[in-house]
């Protein structure tokens, strides 16, 4: 078992939905992080290396990998606490989602029908630039 995967499952979450969240974090606020961080977090994460195998390829210790790792998890999520990116994108795909929802048509639609959903995107459109 590679390290991200010893290093979630002491975190609580189950871990592929610990490993979503930790790659969407990492899609918006990685750059954020130095090119040491992101070198030792992609080697755990994304490649499922060994807190050994990156201690080794990184030359550190293996406690400093697991200190790294879990740093940058911290320094991440203190990101989204602040700027909320991914939680208005989660929100954003939704009403997208539902959008698109509101545009199929199967079979006979009333023009009653047909004016609400288009008040109903109006309205989610109008929501989504709000957030911009």
């Amino acid at each position: 078992m590679g390290a991200s995967m010893l290093f979630l499952k002491r975190r609580g979450k189950p871990a592929m939905e610990k490993i979503f969240e930790q790659a969407l974090l990492y899609d918006f606020y990685g750059d954020l992080l130095t090119e040491h961080q992101r070198q030792v977090y992609e080697a755990a994460i994304f490649n499922d290396m060994s807190l050994s195998e990156i201690a080794t390829e990184q030359g550190i210790s293996r406690q400093g990998v697991h200190d790294l790792i879990k740093r940058c998890d911290k320094i991440l999520q203190d990101y989204e606490s602040k700027l909320h990116l991914v939680e208005r994108f989660e929100v954003a795909k939704q009403k997208i989602t539902t959008i698109e929802g509101l545009t199929k048509i199967e079979g006979a639609v009333t023009e009653k029908d047909l004016s609400e959903r288009l008040y109903k995107i109006r309205t989610l459109t109008k929501d989504l630039l709000d957030t911009l």
